[in-house]
């Protein structure tokens, strides 16, 4: 066991290259979902990442400090000054000592986005360290910095091709800092590696992908589809892989001209606009439905170059937005005129009472939903009718799904179309969303919904086995509940089975 030491005196066990699990080694975290059962359409006749176990064998995935593992390089992802302070860069710098900022300092000075600069790994356990800048995510330009976030994955393959270093550790360069989805940049990541694996089996012997637990789940889900590790695993992918997979490299197509989103704000064109993430989660990402396919080409290069084009058209995405919000307020005019008693008079779905933060609590009892006999129309609208006051401010959700059937089980299709025409509102100030005795099934549709359909949720939602378990986070007597659940919940569970801290 070797240990290395930071400048503080703090001691932390190195990560050898052996201990670590190829791709090929690793058996599957999620099952995969039979899409032809649910009505999907296949997007390939044949996989374009078939499997190929000796490239499978060249990939490992990692979830920890990749300042500790001893390879041959690791990847930094910085700014164009390179002084951008991230949880990644602190702990690379401060294990590898002040000789590295000095050399930075002194010979490196700056590194352009989409470049890479190489250093000295110092007091690191890996030989060098890899730099590379991100590009800026902006929904105007996305083609552009999909373009160059590929390019900063392939020069760092390449440069570490031309150093002759078989072994480099690739953290997650694109940034949530920078607006970048993770779930695109992730994409990028995994297809060029995949393509770059396939042109030069030799030059490397493994690529480890180095992430935080934040992303790992993305990566777990996302890399049976370029490296699949059985021939049903790539069979799947044919219907999860996006449509369009990109050039011979990996590269999202664009036109000839070079593009260059800059990373330093002082550069930045005027004009320019940052576009929030969390704008860009709020409809739906579905594996297949993401930014390769909206290519927007020369009005890119246009306002990239500064060039003025002779019409200004909104965007595709800026239309199906606007038609959303228009949808929306046609669906809420309905919702306050129309007779809902259908809906209401089930009960199926009310407030009760306020959470110990002061937010509104949802009461979602899945029982008393006849998803098959109801009007979804009209369930829709009595949604909107009962939320859209409420989610102006942060509330809450509880879903009791006690004793549900197979006949209160909402299809994914229908799930999908509310989750796109709730507008942004509704999936910010949700804060929490409870599964109250989840079985196998709400887990599996939990999993799926949050992973292809909604993942900017899906930190938000929590599979509790008990009633009980709530009052940590809401008084008892702010939660009305059906007599049903709370006989089935102590015969399941007993009496007092859990004791919440109380608040301070």
């Amino acid at each position: 066991m070797r240990l290395v030491m930071d400048p503080l005196g703090t001691a932390a066990e190195v990560v050898e290259l052996e201990s670590l699990k190829r791709w090929s080694q690793t058996p599957p975290v999620h099952h995969l979902t039979d899409y032809s059962a649910i009505g999907e359409e296949q997007k390939h006749i044949t996989s374009p990442f078939p499997f190929d176990p000796s490239i499978n064998d060249k990939i490992a995935l990692w979830s920890g400090d990749i300042s500790l593992l001893s390879v041959d390089a690791i990847v930094n992802s910085t700014n164009e000054s390179m002084t951008e302070r991230s949880s990644i860069s602190d702990r690379i710098y401060s294990r590898a000592g002040p000789a590295l900022k000095e050399e930075v300092r002194q010979d490196v000075k700056e590194c352009r986005t989409g470049e890479v600069r190489v250093t000295q790994g110092h007091n690191l356990p890996a030989r060098y360290v890899i730099h590379t800048v991100g590009p800026k995510y902006n929904i105007k330009y996305q083609t552009a910095a999909e373009n160059t976030l590929h390019s900063c994955y392939r020069n760092v393959l390449q440069k570490a091709c031309e150093l002759n270093l078989p072994a480099v550790a690739v953290c997650v360069i694109n940034s949530v800092r920078r607006n970048f989805p993770p779930d695109e940049g992730a994409h990028i990541a995994l297809r060029t590696v995949r393509r770059f694996l396939e042109q030069h089996r030799n030059s490397l012997d493994v690529v480890i992908f180095a992430v935080d637990n934040i992303d790992v789940g993305i990566y777990e889900v996302l890399l049976p589809l370029y490296f699949p590790r059985s021939l049903q695993e790539e069979e799947t992918a044919l219907w999860q892989l996006p449509a369009n997979v990109g050039g011979p490299d990996g590269e999202p197509i664009l036109p000839d001209r070079q593009i260059r989103i800059i990373d330093n704000p002082q550069h930045s064109l005027d004009g320019e606009e940052s576009i929030d993430l969390s704008l860009q989660l709020e409809t739906s990402v579905t594996v297949g439905e993401h930014a390769f396919s909206q290519m927007q080409g020369d009005l890119d290069q246009q306002r990239l170059l500064g060039e003025r084009p002779q019409t200004d058209p909104i965007s595709e995405l800026m239309i199906k937005e606007m038609q959303n919000k228009e949808r929306y307020e046609r669906l809420l005019r309905r919702a306050k005129t129309e007779d809902l008693s259908e809906v209401s008079g089930i009960g199926c779905l009310y407030q009760s009472g306020y959470d110990r933060f002061g937010r509104p609590v949802i009461v979602f009892v899945g029982k008393w939903f006849p998803f098959r006999e109801i009007s979804l129309d009209k369930a829709l609208l009595y949604l909107i009718y009962l939320l859209d006051p409420l989610v102006k401010s942060d509330y809450v959700i509880t879903y009791f799904h006690t004793l549900t059937t197979n006949a209160n089980h909402p299809s994914f299709t229908w799930l999908r179309e509310v989750y796109n025409i709730l507008p942004y509102k509704y999936k910010k100030n949700l804060k929490a969303f409870y599964i109250i005795h989840p079985t196998f099934w709400t887990k599996m549709m939990t999993w799926w919904f949050t992973t292809f359909m909604a993942p900017a949720i899906k930190h938000k939602v929590h599979s509790l086995p008990g009633v009980e378990y709530l009052y940590s986070v809401m008084s008892p007597d702010q939660l009305e509940i059906p007599a049903y659940i709370t006989e089935y919940d102590m015969s399941m569970n007993g009496l007092r089975y859990f004791q919440p801290e109380s608040p301070t």
